[in-house]
């Protein structure tokens, strides 16, 4: 028998069997640096009768831009890319190389959930590898693709992940979106029951892309982020706009190779990952805020991903407190501040806050106090920091005043009670500072803080 041959057939029909994903797997990565684990492991679908080639995912190891990361590639052809025990045993041993070498893990999702026939041992599978993803978090980076439908506990792995890239037409959904949709009476596309702009509400850290290329663009970019050195950076150059105006997009400008992570669920809470004068930090930009239960979960997931990776993280402060509405009364509000006060009391890297415009009642007890753990705490000579709003304020400061009108009254409650200067002289802030000098207060901040 000739061995060499033999060998070349057998991979040739592994190679005909995953077609479609090794060419996902080749747009993504370097060439030629893809290297395949436990290529022949395969067992037979009693149900369908079908060999499982590789059992239906391809995994192993590559470079993207030059970093190396550990992939696992669902094979749609086979199956429909179902989850077995034995598929789910495959994926948790590249999850095992990749924590024994601190290396990040890339999943190329594509699967309409578990594979028919096998029972409860696919449910046991599929609890040792989400047990073993979780794990994983805040030891390596993991990157979830969703490339197609992916759904069922294949989405519940996506979930586990530091950022989730959608490329277009792409879905997540733990139930199928046809079923979704019937229930709700109701006849819509995939896209619109669970494409990245139909979940605004899930708050998954989603990053929206057009392709594979564009997916390794964006890992090469946060690889960058995480990964080189400090750099030296230009204290001197201040930013003259924010003196005329003081706005979300002024800041964000300030910020260098910023990606935005979650942009579609609560877009009043901006949560980016960048660099500030060389240095890769987490920043939460405000703009114009009231807190609810799910803005606040967006930045305590993000404050997760900055303790984790031990990065500093910064606030830029415009929050007038909580939403007075019967929904924000009632809902897991509370429950969501304690949990964000948790994390952020272990992120032990650098904390600075800038109030940028207000920080009225909780706006500034978790997000600028030192009280609760932040190193430097700034505001803008034009912010306003106080326990009230302007009008609520004037009600309760001067109520037997009558000596003016109620807007005047509310004039003076934001220009004396409300101005930084009071928070200053009580030593909960180091400097107020004007706007156009805020990227060489941070910078000096942060090499001052990190080393």
């Amino acid at each position: 028998m000739d061995k060499i041959k033999l060998l070349r057939e057998r991979k040739d029909a592994l190679k005909k069997a995953s077609r479609s994903v090794r060419e996902d797997i080749s747009a993504l990565t370097d060439e030629d640096s893809f290297v395949e684990l436990a290529a022949f492991s395969f067992s037979k679908d009693n149900f369908y009768q079908e060999d499982m080639q590789g059992e239906g995912v391809v995994t192993g190891f590559a470079t993207i831009g030059g970093y190396p990361f550990y992939l696992v590639a669902q094979n749609f052809d086979l199956s429909f890319g179902g989850l077995s025990k034995a598929n789910c045993e495959k994926i948790a041993k590249t999850l095992n190389a990749a924590e024994k070498n601190a290396t990040p893990v890339v999943y190329l999702l594509h699967s309409y959930g578990v594979r028919v026939g096998e029972g409860v041992n696919v449910l046991e599978g599929i609890s040792e590898l989400l047990l073993k993803a979780t794990q994983l978090k805040g030891t390596v980076m993991q990157f979830a693709v969703v490339c197609g439908e992916v759904y069922g506990s294949s989405a519940a792995l996506a979930s586990v992940c530091d950022v989730i890239f959608f490329p277009e037409k792409s879905v997540l959904s733990i139930t199928s979106p046809t079923v979704l949709s019937a229930k709700a009476g109701k006849n819509l596309k995939k896209e619109d029951v669970c494409g990245y702009r139909a979940l605004n509400n899930a708050l998954l850290p989603a990053v929206p892309v057009k392709d594979m290329k564009d997916v390794a663009s964006n890992l090469l970019h946060i690889s960058d982020l995480i990964s080189v050195p400090v750099l030296d950076a230009e204290l001197n150059k201040p930013a003259p706009a924010l003196n005329r105006s003081v706005s979300a997009e002024e800041i964000l400008k300030i910020l260098e190779n910023s990606l935005e992570i979650g942009a579609n669920s609560c877009p009043e809470v901006k949560t980016i990952l960048c660099r500030i004068g060389g240095i890769a930090s987490a920043a939460v930009i405000f703009d114009q805020v009231k807190l609810n239960s799910a803005n606040v979960r967006k930045i305590r997931n993000f404050a997760e991903l900055a303790c984790c990776y031990r990065l500093p993280f910064v606030t830029f402060v415009d929050c007038t407190g909580v939403e007075d509405t019967l929904q924000t009364n009632n809902s897991a509000l509370l429950k969501e501040i304690c949990e964000y006060l948790s994390i952020l009391d272990t992120i032990d890297t650098a904390k600075i806050a800038v109030v940028t415009g207000k920080a009225i009642g909780l706006g500034y007890s978790l997000f600028a106090a030192k009280s609760v753990g932040f190193d430097y705490t700034y505001a803008f000579a034009t912010s306003q920091i106080s326990l009230f709003e302007s009008q609520a304020g004037a009600e309760i400061e001067y109520a037997n005043d009558r000596r003016a009108s109620k807007e005047e009254l509310q004039k003076i409650y934001r220009e004396e009670n409300a101005d930084p200067f009071h928070a200053a002289k009580g030593g909960y802030l180091d400097d107020i500072i004007e706007p156009q000098f805020l990227k060489q207060y941070l910078i000096a901040s942060l090499q001052t803080l990190v080393g």
